[in-house]
């Protein structure tokens, strides 16, 4: 079989316009970006959103042999147009950090991916290029406040503001700024995070609209003056300027997957240290135009369909007609301790212990209130027994089960999935979500919640950082606000190398950061960090160029 990137650069792209004639988007809503990619700009019908059928997409745990959430993702969409329905997929912009570094691209894989593969997984629209911009420089402004007011009563006594870049580089994570004498500035510590990690991503992807992101640009905290008083954006007076860097950054990107069919492809925070899912703009224009819309959301359950489900679908008033599992039995045989070079082989054993970890992640699913089906991707190798026996599992643990072939076979290999999900929602009426927690909730109830309910934990632990930091967002009022832990993606745990299901187990908590224009707590657990790292051979030590085609690039 052909690689992701021969796939890609073989198809027979359609222009854009095109694509959007099918969505009934007209000339004066698109804004073009060459041949294949634009932006739209639309007025949010509520009552066309609350009509569609929206699927959310999720995973079991990660490890090295992925799942392929994406992948499914778009086969999916394929699959739900091939049987002669209308849908449309809603994804997140792919990041150049993993992509230069170890995860690679995230346009899918094989015969469904979302094109131009190669733009996607690259600069894209800007949009990364503008949060980047955006928040750097307000990170200028205040510093540049902070210059031109020190020794008056104006000046802050503590900065939150870090700075961002789109790459993986950990010698960024810490850094002295302002050295070399006073005229570069005031000696600070400080650091950078990836872009993902952005409050000003967040924001972004929580916006409904540019008044809406407007007024959550006023609202960041910036820091504290020495009154102990909160210092915000409004209190800058730089939220137009912002604005300005972001105003065709917020419009959805619109682009087409290998067969054809509409994708919403925008916005990108990272699930495992920000919220995971891609802008409610793009989600109400996937719903507003297709009478089925898929999105996904990052990583596993406990991630990304958590933040999901407990903060995006508060924020846009939208709630999933069925959630979709998607696994595979060599990510199941890892789960259950097989060797890695040995898990395309027969093991029955292993597999039953790796059905652990789906356990886990159906029964999360289901406590949302979610009717569940779970999705496996097929591979050559698997063995009709071990399928039979997932099957029977699914069947008795109240789960719907459907292979998917999408990969190899695009729309067609996925359609007895599309056809499943289908039939889950017409005859299983969605129901509103139950929230692992209340809004009332102090923010420890939540996090507590968060870490018993879906972690399969006994609690948290907060450290003594993390104590002084709840203590301000006591008086902000910030407890009120939703919880968005920062955790690896590879464990139930804050312990990276605890695969399976584990439970019982404390998380820690290190560190709070409130992200008022998000309307969010971030909660830092383990060793997690906000700027990952390069492997020992980043990815990107394999890609190169030769005229217009690209190499390497996956």
């Amino acid at each position: 079989m052909l690689t992701d990137i021969e796939i890609a650069q073989q198809a027979q792209l359609k222009r854009i316009e095109e694509i959007a004639k099918k969505l009934n988007v007209s000339d004066d809503q698109l804004e073009q970006y060459g041949k294949y990619k634009a932006k739209i700009t639309y007025t949010p019908d509520q009552q066309k959103i609350s009509n569609s059928k929206l699927i959310l997409v999720t995973a079991t745990t990660p490890n090295k042999s992925g799942s392929g959430k994406t992948t499914t993702s778009v086969a999916l969409a394929q699959g739900l147009n091939f049987i002669g329905k209308h849908a449309v997929v809603a994804l997140r912009e792919p990041s150049l950090g993993p992509c230069f570094g170890m995860k690679g691209g995230a346009a899918g894989g094989g015969y469904s991916q979302v094109l131009p593969m190669e733009d996607i997984n690259l600069h894209f629209t800007g949009d990364f290029h503008a949060i980047t911009s955006a928040n750097n420089t307000i990170a200028a402004l205040l510093d540049n406040y902070q210059y031109n007011n020190q020794g008056t009563p104006k000046s802050l006594k503590k900065i939150l503001w870090r700075r961002v870049l789109d790459v993986n580089d950990r010698s960024l994570r810490m850094i002295n700024s302002g050295m070399g004498g006073s005229a570069n500035g005031i000696p600070a510590e400080t650091g950078f995070d990836i872009t993902p990690a952005s409050e000003i991503m967040a924001i972004l992807c929580l916006s409904t609209s540019l008044e809406d992101l407007r007024n959550r640009i006023n609202s960041i905290l910036l820091g504290y003056t020495y009154e102990g008083n909160a210092f915000t954006m409004k209190d800058l007076g730089a939220t137009g300027a912002i604005l300005i860097l972001l105003k065709d950054a917020i419009k959805p990107n619109l682009v087409q997957t290998l067969e054809g069919d509409a994708a919403f492809v925008h916005g990108g925070p990272f699930a495992n240290i920000a919220h995971g899912c891609n802008s409610i703009m793009a989600t109400w224009g996937a719903m507003q135009h297709a009478e089925y819309a898929i999105t996904e959301a990052g990583f596993g359950s406990d991630l990304g369909a958590e933040k999901f489900l407990n903060i995006k679908c508060r924020a846009a008033g939208i709630k999933p007609s069925a959630t979709v599992l998607v696994t595979t039995t060599q990510s199941l045989k890892l789960h259950g301790d097989c060797p890695e070079k040995e898990i395309k082989l027969p093991n029955m054993d292993a597999l039953k212990k790796g059905m652990e970890n789906l356990d886990r992640h159906l029964k999360n699913l289901q406590q949302f209130g979610q009717t569940v089906v779970v999705a496996l991707n097929r591979f050559h190798f698997d063995q009709e027994d071990e399928l039979e026996m997932i099957r029977n599992w699914c069947s008795a643990n109240g789960a719907h089960y459907a292979e998917n072939l999408g990969f190899a076979k695009g729309g067609e290999g996925a359609a007895d999935l599309a056809r499943k999900v289908v039939e889950v929602i017409e005859n299983a009426p969605s129901k509103a979500i139950e929230h692992t927690y209340n809004l009332e909730d102090s923010i420890t109830e939540k996090l507590t919640k968060i870490v018993t309910k879906v972690y399969g934990g006994s609690g948290v632990v907060l450290s003594d950082k993390a104590k002084k930091d709840l203590k301000e967002l006591e008086k902000l009022g910030a407890d009120k606000w939703p919880v968005c832990i920062a955790k690896t993606q590879f464990s139930f745990t804050d312990d990276a190398k605890k695969t399976g299901s584990a439970s019982g187990h404390t998380i820690t908590i290190r560190q709070l950061i409130p992200q008022a224009g998000a309307g969010f707590v971030v909660a830092v657990s383990g060793e997690i960090m906000r700027m990952p790292g390069l492997p020992k051979e980043p990815a990107a030590m394999g890609m190169d160029i030769q005229g217009d085609v690209i190499f390497g690039l996956s």
